[in-house]
């Protein structure tokens, strides 16, 4: 929607052709249905692809500034909440709305029921045929722009990776990212629903390979929550390669080591009542989560603190510092938010045309690049829509030897 809106400014001539019956139905499903459409801390740093400094290039030429003119140029009122970007009125479909509505008024010509099989060179004409069935159209430039694979019931099937192979392209292994993960205890039942605050730490051969911290959410399952959709890609990745991953969980990440050695210390006068185990740890963790660790550590939530020998002490104080869990996998697709991997950078021009098919771009999640939760994702969207419009419409000087728009036409 955002190549077509801006090809079309540039007196394309634009067809927009749309595997489901209506335009931009992932939008609704984005930010929990408040739509998180930009960030204004935009870093580089806070995406993942083969070739950042290529990435960040990219999002130098239309950051988090021209979002916001995007938007508020075709009407979007924006508020901001600790840099987080969303209409003001906090609905997704506002946007959705607003992106259809400047599309019919710049007549860009809207195909629903629309799905693409394939994208080749006419030999005959020199031009681009996408076919779908037994029906064909004819292009001086087409944007692939068809999202990746998650959450395939809105669109995004994964066929756009089939179309790039086509067209001679090698993909960096696509895998869900910003999803939940299954662990393989089964206790996570006694825990599920509760939500806390905590440090997860990826441990691989017993070293951390990366590390959040945040709200964490238990299921019956495994561990959901902002941290973990942001540590899932790597969890996958591991997991891909058939390698074990251990997560390390600190319930108490405000407190360095020897604040809280202080407060076990101080805990222990606790001790001169008579009280039950559970009794002893109330007020320190949620108390399911308490429950669960005193189990862990072989112990019953009623039997007298009396009987607790310190050994068993210490291992429920590490069990608040270091819960192990193992990962064996995550959600599907079908629960991702976003993929990981794709079409990689370096088989693109600075103006997002394919190596492999001149006259083909690609934009969007289609490419090897994923970014955190945080708006990063459909800012990449925009920035990726936008500089392949602009470079198939011959509009961006910054391009180089790129043809005149008026050789854009359908």
């Amino acid at each position: 929607m955002m190549a077509a809106i801006t090809a079309a400014r540039q007196g394309a001539e634009v067809t927009l052709l749309e595997g489901s019956s209506r335009l931009g139905n992932k939008i609704l499903s984005t930010g929990n249905g408040k739509c998180n459409l930009g960030n204004l801390h935009l870093n580089v740093s806070d995406y993942y692809t083969g070739q950042p400094k290529r990435l960040e290039t990219f999002l130098e030429r239309f950051g988090t500034q021209d979002v916001i003119s995007f938007f508020q140029g075709i009407g979007v009122i924006l508020k901001e909440k600790n840099g987080l970007l969303y209409p003001a009125c906090e609905q997704a479909a506002v946007i959705q709305d607003a992106l259809r509505y400047e599309l019919r008024a710049l007549q860009v010509e809207e195909l629903t029921d629309w799905k693409v099989d394939s994208v080749a060179r006419d030999k005959d004409t020199d031009r681009i045929a996408v076919k779908s069935g037994a029906r064909e159209l004819l292009f001086d430039r087409v944007i692939v722009a068809c999202g990746g694979q998650a959450a395939p019931k809105t669109g995004s099937d994964g066929s756009g990776y089939r179309l790039a192979k086509r067209l001679g392209h090698s993909l960096t292994p696509v895998v869900p990212a910003l999803v939940q993960l299954k662990c393989r205890e089964d206790y996570l039942r006694s825990v599920a629903g509760v939500r806390t605050d905590a440090r997860i730490s990826v441990l691989q051969d017993g070293a951390c390979v990366a590390a959040e911290r945040g709200e964490l959410q238990l299921t019956e399952y495994g561990l959901s929550g902002i941290p973990m959709f942001q540590l899932s890609r790597v969890v996958n990745y591991i997991l891909r390669e058939q390698k074990e991953v251990e997560l390390s969980v600190d319930f108490l990440p405000d407190y360095g080591r020897e604040e809280f050695e202080l407060l076990c210390r101080s805990r222990e006068l606790l001790l001169q009542g008579e009280r039950t185990v559970e009794e002893f740890f109330t007020g320190m963790l949620h108390k399911k989560l308490t429950v669960m660790l005193i189990k862990l550590a072989g112990l019953r939530p009623s039997e007298s603190m009396s009987c607790v020998d310190r050994k068993q002490l210490d291992k429920i104080y590490r069990l608040c510092r270091q819960w192990k869990v193992h990962i064996n996998g995550s959600n599907s697709f079908d629960n991702a938010q976003v993929c990981a991997g794709g079409v990689p950078l370096e088989e693109v021009t600075d103006g997002l045309e394919s190596v492999r098919q001149p006259g083909v771009y690609f934009a969007g999640e289609i490419l090897d690049v994923d970014g955190r939760c945080g708006g990063y994702n459909l800012h990449w969207a925009w920035c990726s829509g936008y500089l392949a419009a602009m470079a198939a419409c011959g509009a961006d000087r910054r391009m180089g030897e790129l043809p005149k728009k008026e050789a854009v036409k359908r």
